[in-house]
């Protein structure tokens, strides 16, 4: 729902539909999160009883949910959780975010002003609040019932650390400068990591420089064994050495974090493009069990988002989504990457 003037998603990540996550706001006024409890505060919710929303006003169609191919690479790292909130998700946008809060509670996530993590319905969003200023500041992320929204509740489940520190941050600049036509541009490189970004892990420098020259021959073919696709296996290797991890080949692997890409990798197209963010690990990475690697991604890619003050859309590198090995079957053969016109020699490539 981008306003007059701001950059949406498909300006600045290449695709997609607009988030939730814009400057724009609801037309209705309601109350802060919508409980139906009393609560202590406006805003405000009782960390130790599970916030109950009332009868969202809306419903969007529902259809769409039922097209989530849990099969796919990209959704593996959801599935668990993902599948559970699918059917809730189908059976009704109450029965959905009672599910979503109900994990809320038990996990007991932060936002970005230490706010206890809570999911309310849109229109519960009050008139003249903005989005990422409403989370940090109670806590209650407003969600509408479609995949969009969707993903990005998911997000906050899989790295908690990273949507607490975007949110900080653009709740941050908006403390600065308000809510105006643009957001400027560390808030466009911000929600171009919340809606497009992919987590590049690299134990291999010269598969990272690759990946930065838009040396696509190097990073996907002649590297191609050095990729952990998404079972953890790695892409041209034997299972019995793949499901080994002392002795994996593997240097590199790919989250995808960006909930607009997500959406958009639910009908997937040779041209889908992430903002890719390398994050630099240790060899020993790949030995991980995969719920110590999310963690030290978590913590490592929040501090550097933290740290980061001139970040800009040059703080990635585009990566093209259905490259990836073990991503895509037609990719297997190497004729795939001749495509110019979707993987690009890049400027900074000439």
């Amino acid at each position: 729902m981008p306003g007059a003037g701001t950059p949406g998603v498909e300006q600045l990540a290449g695709g997609g539909c607009a988030a939730a996550g814009s400057d724009a706001t609801d037309p209705v006024a309601a109350a802060a999160c919508g409980a139906t409890q009393s609560v202590s505060r406006p805003g405000a919710f009782d960390a130790d009883t599970p916030m109950r929303t009332g009868a969202p006003r809306r419903t969007l169609p529902e259809g769409s949910f039922a097209d989530i191919d849990w099969a796919r690479p990209w959704f593996a790292q959801h599935e668990a959780r993902g599948r559970r909130w699918q059917q809730a998700a189908l059976a009704g946008y109450a029965r959905y975010l009672d599910e979503l809060n109900a994990d809320a509670h038990a996990a007991q996530h932060r936002t970005g002003r230490g706010q206890t993590l809570g999911f309310i319905a849109q229109d519960d969003l009050p008139e003249g609040a903005a989005y990422e200023a409403h989370i940090a500041a109670t806590g209650c992320v407003p969600t509408r019932h479609n995949l969009h929204d969707f993903f990005n509740a998911l997000a906050w489940f899989a790295f908690p650390r990273i949507k607490a520190t975007l949110n900080a941050r653009q709740a941050a600049a908006i403390d600065v400068l308000g809510v105006g036509p643009t957001r400027g541009g560390v808030r466009d490189a911000l929600t171009l990591f919340d809606e497009n970004a992919v987590l590049f892990a690299s134990a291999d420098s010269a598969l990272t420089q690759a990946l930065r020259g838009f040396d696509w021959h190097a990073l996907f073919v002649a590297g191609r064994a050095a990729w952990e696709t998404a079972d953890g296996e790695t892409a041209g290797t034997t299972a019995a050495v793949a499901h080994d991890p002392a002795n994996s080949p593997a240097r590199c692997e790919v989250h995808v974090f960006g909930h607009a890409l997500l959406e958009k990798l639910i009908a997937p197209y040779a041209a889908c493009t992430a903002h890719a963010w390398v994050v630099d690990v240790p060899p020993a990475y790949f030995a991980w069990p995969r719920a110590q690697r999310n963690a030290y991604l978590d913590e490592t890619v929040s501090a550097a988002l933290a740290a980061n003050a001139h970040l800009n859309g040059r703080s990635f590198s585009p990566l093209p989504v259905l490259g990836i090995p073990g991503w895509w079957a037609p990719n297997e053969a190497p004729a795939f990457y001749d495509d110019a016109t979707v993987f690009r020699p890049g400027r900074r490539a000439r």
